[in-house]
């Protein structure tokens, strides 16, 4: 075997036009299926990236497809008794989170900015793993007792305070031509919170909301944080299916969790870069039969060897392993080169674009072994051509 892809190497050298056309079919297949499945993961890790990790665990409920075509009958209210319920039917549910809305605008002297004000829970911001630049986040009391005191996003508070140190300030915030003094307990660094956008966020106790906005609300919205990121599909279906259950309305409500999200957005990302992979490969697939077509020629050209091998006792098999050998070594040093052009083709695309450099390894071995196949497949019947040469005929022909 070795003697025979020696022998192949130095062919190859003799026929060096012949032998680059027949790389140069394998190298793009091979190149191509490397570089779109580079792309592929590149896109997978920026959209992880975009999302963060924190919240992947958590799960969105709000009223469904029924409540906005105004079907009011069975339709659930999310108090209380609800949360007991939900929590008591519904399995791998760790807590769950009420919050309110209000739009509003917040004041510090003459600036002003509009947007929306979030009254939550005690812990709200934690289990999205928030972190502050400065400041603490709500007590236990203050959720109790309604204090008025807010946490502001970055931009927020960079707008409201572009000198910086917005900590401990009092700013007024407007909602229905009211307005509350707060103060400015803490600022939020920026950083990913799913589906939480903290950046332009002000968040107050929802204890405030409920004896200053509304006595005893139904939530707006309810955060459920799974016992894990890998229940918290589970959670989502579960929820809706016991919702619609109760009600007897189908869409009573939706559910929906980031990693759901982003499971669904990396499937459809795998499912494009397969069939974008296997258009590459029909390239190897091209080249296999110009591999075909050049090894017929290389076999009529070398018809003499043949026949002289064949004369001093070489075996069927012993020729059909030497063509079969110098096919696939196309292929192999087609795979190779095809392998570390395809990924410096990735690293220059994706380091001009500015994105996460990612390389597949699985794909880089299923490429190069589908090509070394491709190889040998297609060098098969030029082989049995070769091996089945008469040998008189074969030195008379010359």
């Amino acid at each position: 075997m070795l003697e025979d892809f020696i022998n192949a190497i130095q062919n190859f050298r003799r026929q060096k036009t012949r032998t680059f056309l027949s790389l140069l079919g394998v190298i793009i297949g091979v190149a191509s299926v490397i570089v779109i499945t580079s792309m592929g993961e590149s896109t997978a890790h920026q959209i992880q990236d975009t999302f963060g990790n924190a919240g992947l665990d958590v799960v969105s409920v709000s009223s469904g497809f029924a409540y906005r075509r105004g079907r009011s009958s069975g339709l659930l209210q999310f108090n209380e008794t609800f949360r007991e319920n939900l929590f008591d039917n519904v399995h791998n549910i760790k807590k769950i989170w009420y919050k309110n809305s209000l739009n509003s605008t917040l004041s510090f002297g003459e600036i002003s900015v509009n947007g929306s004000c979030d009254a939550v829970e005690t812990g709200y911001l934690e289990m999205y793993s928030m972190e502050l630049d400065g400041g603490e986040f709500f007590s236990v009391t203050d959720n109790v007792y309604g204090t008025q005191k807010i946490i502001l996003g970055k931009n927020i508070a960079d707008y409201l305070f572009p000198e910086g140190d917005g900590v401990g300030k009092v700013i007024l915030v407007t909602a229905d031509k009211i307005s509350f003094a707060f103060k400015v307990i803490g600022v939020l660094r920026e950083q990913n919170t799913g589906m939480e956008n903290s950046l332009n966020a002000a968040y107050v106790p929802r204890g405030f909301y409920a004896k200053k906005i509304k006595p005893n609300p139904d939530a707006d919205n309810i955060m459920v944080q799974a016992v894990s990121k890998e229940n918290s599909t589970q959670v989502a279906e579960d929820i809706e299916a016991y919702c619609n259950a109760l009600t007897g309305i189908e869409y009573s409500v939706h559910a929906m969790s980031m990693q759901t999200m982003i499971e669904q957005m990396n499937k459809i990302t795998t499912t494009m870069s397969v069939m974008l992979s296997a258009i590459a490969a029909i390239s190897l697939l091209v080249g296999g039969i110009g591999i075909m077509n050049i090894m017929i020629v290389t076999v009529t050209e070398r018809r003499h060897e043949i026949g002289i091998r064949k004369a001093l006792g070489a075996k069927q098999s012993d020729i059909r392993r030497q063509f079969l050998v110098e096919s696939a070594a196309i292929t192999v040093i087609g795979g190779i080169l095809g392998i570390f052009i395809g990924i410096a083709i990735s690293v220059i695309v994706q380091s001009v674009k500015g994105e996460v450099y990612a390389i597949s390894l699985s794909a880089c071995g299923i490429a190069f072994v589908f090509s070394v196949f491709v190889g040998i497949f297609f060098g098969l019947n030029p082989a049995s051509r070769a091996a089945k040469l008469d040998p008189v005929l074969a030195l008379a022909g010359e």
